[in-house]
């Protein structure tokens, strides 16, 4: 680069000088808005909202997948209920209820 400084014109290195100075001024103009307490709180905010969605996407896909293993086990591949199955969870079921309404109306008896 010396080279082509000898050989410059006045006019060339006032030109070289002023985009220069325009490029360090949009950079400190870059630094500026990166640096502002504005700036870093969307910033920070972008990145925990960002963390939610994914942790909740991947909540949903568990769930999702927990609930069609549960109807797997229950309904087979035509949609039908597997009444081998369901009959037994549905009389565990209404025992446990008629438990508790027993239960219930000793204590207030």
């Amino acid at each position: 680069m010396a080279d082509t400084a000898d050989t410059r014109t006045p006019a060339q290195i006032e030109a070289d000088i002023r985009r220069r100075r325009e490029t360090l001024a949009e950079t400190l103009d870059e630094i500026g808005v990166r640096v502002h307490p504005k700036t870093i709180v969307g910033d920070a905010k972008a990145k925990v909202a960002s963390n939610i969605d994914h942790t909740l996407g991947r909540a949903y896909v568990e769930v999702n997948r927990a609930v069609s293993e549960v109807r797997a086990r229950f309904v087979d591949e035509d949609g039908a209920p597997r009444l081998e199955r369901v009959v037994p969870v549905a009389l565990v079921v209404v025992g446990v209820v008629g438990l508790l309404a027993v239960s219930t109306r000793r204590r207030k008896g």
